[in-house]
């Protein structure tokens, strides 16, 4: 076909004395292929990688994001049987130090062996000073990270002491001695003058005063002992103070002191607590742990920062409960979530030290690791054949020392990132001294002991807020002035009125959100009556300006070349602002006694902030409208004007026409330039950094402020550790925030096909 077109033209050309096949047109030719075939393969080569490199961004956030979700891994060492174990006691406890290099082990005795971790070797064995015929019957550790423990005598006495590790490094080799130390003195303390035997010890210091509490059977002794140093002599003062609490009528099987001093819990024999409160020396409550009847606690402990208690049964469970206020504003032990380990009773509970993560010990040797915020069970794994005798953790909750079968093993936890899980990312969760669940994002606190509050639903939340307000200011005015301009305006005008308003876009969005921090946002709180007058009456000046326009005499209306009848807007919209804004001050006194924001707050209960929604409106719309009336204009003008001229020869209306035949051709341009401003107004990070309170709360309030997922990353990345949870956590609002562009984009495009389908035959 193409040679037979080729032998026509050239039999045309030679009739007309032309010759298109000469070398130069030949070569042109080849140039010009050459030409479309380098371009067409740039353009594929360029779209490829544009998809390529957004493939990559995803999987490397992916990648990123990932091991967050893995559970721990528990990897164990060669178990060694140690001379020195042969001739100790049953041990009480265990413990670890700081590097992994030395562990501690405490027996009844009272014989503190120091060893080493790794090889399990004694470096060192010290005998506490027990009087003559007593051994140790209980032992209570204070808050973990203290190294402070207490132990009950046979005589009814108590001794506190600590067990240290000084780090020295003679010839640049680090050498860690350890050794036991006695705040209190070596002199035991009587805590039951009566001389029984202390079944259950507790103990916590909180600045300076110590508290000791102890039981013989059904009776609860509590010691309140002050420490006084004179800063001249070194002669220390001890001052004492028993404190008389109502008697149990059940065995006592643990108990437990709020660090603050503020409760003491005493689990008796029929699995309930009784909260005493220590300031006010009265009954709290008494509160049922365990709903079966069958089941009894068989362990106690509480969590980092000892807020939280965690109660172990005989049936393989674990609850965690802590203090609440109910409605009235009493305090009240509530059950906050519990975990199932398996169905052996829990022997031992021991918290981490840095995180509100715990491991479990149960009786058929099976250890479990669980974190009490993300609600997450991360690891259950058996670490001896039958019952251990006893478990230790080291301080950065990576090293566990396990004696079993006259045996001590070393095990290597990796548990980097237990804080996470889709409930606490998505979920309400109930933490620490809140009253109810809620949703929370607190990433950094003023100390160590606080939970981590990672829930991303604030901040999703606040970026969809942001967008929804801002897209309510810009999308009707930006496809109005998009119609506008593209159908009804003149020429002339267009040429001037398109570029101008195109022009904005380029005025960077740090400058807009200055001006909204440093200037919006006050003068929208100081003429709040004015702004809702402008937005008002607005729209109603332009409609009445336009029904007095349509009235004047014809004579008059035609003095105004067609087209640029808009123009005249231009004193109508002044003059409307300079009253509303002018009237703000008369009718804040005539409507608000003289203070919006006050009758807002304390007579309609709707809190304000300074920074708030409308002002993220206000100039986020502000900066959107620019991209949607550029694609939406370009969208409407590129209507073809066969199909306007064909409407309105058919007898219809240029209103009827524009509704019925104008916007429904270019709908599928102004859906894109819709879809195309709510992506901006998404992902924009200055002006909601800037004029916002960023505060990370899930309110509709337009007078309440907001935190976006984008400005969430700009503010924190800097101060997070690269690799840590914090890190891991803003790279996941990256990627909810690329997975919801993506979505949004492909529905759009998706909708916009099928509108194209639809309207292509008009």
């Amino acid at each position: 076909m193409n040679d037979l077109a080729s032998e026509t033209m050239t039999a045309s050309s030679k009739s007309l004395g032309l010759d298109f096949n000469t070398p130069a047109l030949q070569r042109k030719r080849r140039i010009r292929a050459f030409k479309d075939r380098l371009a067409r393969w740039c353009v594929s080569v360029g779209g490829m990688a544009v998809l390529g490199a957004i493939t990559l961004i995803f999987f490397y956030l992916a990648y990123i994001v990932f091991p967050m979700f893995q559970g721990a891994d528990l990897e164990a060492r060669e178990p060694v049987q140690p001379a020195w174990l042969a001739d100790a006691g049953a041990p009480l406890l265990m413990a670890v130090e700081e590097q992994n290099e030395v562990g501690m082990r405490l027996d009844a005795r009272g014989q503190v062996q120091f060893f080493n971790a790794q090889d399990m070797s004694l470096m060192s064995a010290v005998t506490l000073p027990l009087p003559a015929g007593t051994q140790i019957v209980s032992v209570g550790r204070d808050q973990p990270g203290s190294n402070r423990v207490a132990v009950g005598l046979s005589n009814g006495q108590v001794m506190v002491f600590e067990h240290r590790y000084a780090v020295t490094y003679p010839n640049d080799v680090r050498v860690i001695s350890p050794s036991l130390a006695y705040p209190f003195g070596e002199t035991p303390i009587t805590l039951d003058e009566q001389g029984a035997a202390l079944d259950h010890i507790a103990v916590s210091l909180n600045s300076g005063t110590l508290m000791l509490t102890g039981s013989t059977g059904r009776d609860l002794h509590v010691l309140s002992l002050g420490r006084e140093e004179n800063m001249m002599t070194g002669e220390v003062t001890l001052s004492e103070e028993r404190i008389a609490l109502a008697q149990i009528a059940e065995p006592i099987k643990e108990l437990l002191i709020d660090p603050r001093h503020q409760w003491l819990y005493v689990i008796n024999g029929r699995a309930t607590a009784d909260v005493f409160s220590l300031r006010t020396k009265e009954l709290n409550g008494r509160y049922k742990l365990l709903a079966d009847g069958g089941t009894e606690v068989t362990h106690a402990s509480t969590l980092l920062g000892g807020i939280s208690l965690m109660i172990g049964d005989s049936k393989g469970g674990i609850q965690q409960w802590f203090m609440v206020r109910d409605e009235d504003g009493k305090q009240l032990l509530k059950s906050i979530r519990s975990f199932q380990m398996g169905n052996s009773p829990i022997t031992q509970i021991l918290p981490e030290e840095r995180r509100k993560g715990f491991i479990a010990l149960d009786a058929s040797g099976q250890l479990g690791v669980f974190h009490s915020t993300a609600h997450r069970t991360l690891l259950v794994q058996s670490v001896s054949d039958g019952a251990a005798s006893q478990i230790a953790m080291s301080p950065r909750a990576d090293q566990i020392l396990v004696q079993a079968n006259g045996q001590l093993q070393g095990w290597t936890l990796d548990n980097p990132h237990p804080e996470v899980s889709w409930s606490s990312l998505w979920s309400k969760v109930w933490y620490e001294n809140y009253d109810q669940p809620d949703y929370i994002w607190q990433s950094t606190s003023a100390n160590t002991d606080a939970e981590p509050k990672l829930s991303l639903a604030p901040l999703a939340f606040g970026t969809l807020k942001a967008a929804f307000y801002a897209m309510l200011l810009a999308a009707p005015l930006a496809i109005a002035a998009a119609i506008y301009t593209a159908y009804f305006m003149a020429p002339a005008m267009r040429g001037k009125i398109k570029p101008v308003i195109e022009l904005m876009e380029a005025l960077p969005t740090v400058i807009l959100g200055f001006f909204a921090g440093l200037f919006l946002a006050p003068y929208v709180e100081g003429h709040l009556p004015g702004i809702f007058s402008l937005l008002i009456f607005t729209p109603v000046g332009i409609l009445l300006a336009g029904f007095a326009w349509s009235r004047l005499p014809e004579s008059i209306r035609l003095m105004v070349p067609d087209g640029w009848e808009a123009a005249l807007l231009i004193p109508v919209i002044l003059l409307v602002g300079f009253v509303s804004l002018s009237m703000s001050g008369h009718l804040e006194v005539w409507l608000f006694d003289g203070n919006m924001r006050a009758w807002l707050s304390n007579d309609l209960g709707i809190p304000f902030d300074q920074r708030n929604a409308l002002v993220v409106g206000l100039a986020m719309g502000f900066a959107v409208i620019p991209n949607i009336y550029s694609i939406a204009e370009d969208a409407v003008f590129s209507v073809p004007k066969s199909l306007t001229f064909g409407s309105l020869a058919l007898g219809a209306t240029p209103w009827q026409t524009l509704t019925r035949v104008v916007i429904l051709t270019a709908s599928p341009g102004i859906f894109s330039a819709v879809m195309i401003g709510m992506g901006r107004a998404v992902g924009e990070t200055m002006i909601v950094l800037m004029a916002t309170g960023n505060t990370a709360i899930m309110d509709m309030n337009i007078f309440e402020g907001l935190r976006t997922l984008a400005a969430n990353v700009a503010v924190e990345m800097p101060e997070s550790a690269v690799g840590g949870t914090h890190y891991r956590v803003l790279f996941l609002s990256a990627l909810v925030l690329l997975s919801f562009t993506f979505v949004m984009n492909t529905l759009a495009e998706l909708v916009r096909q099928r509108l194209r389908v639809k309207y292509a035959s008009l």
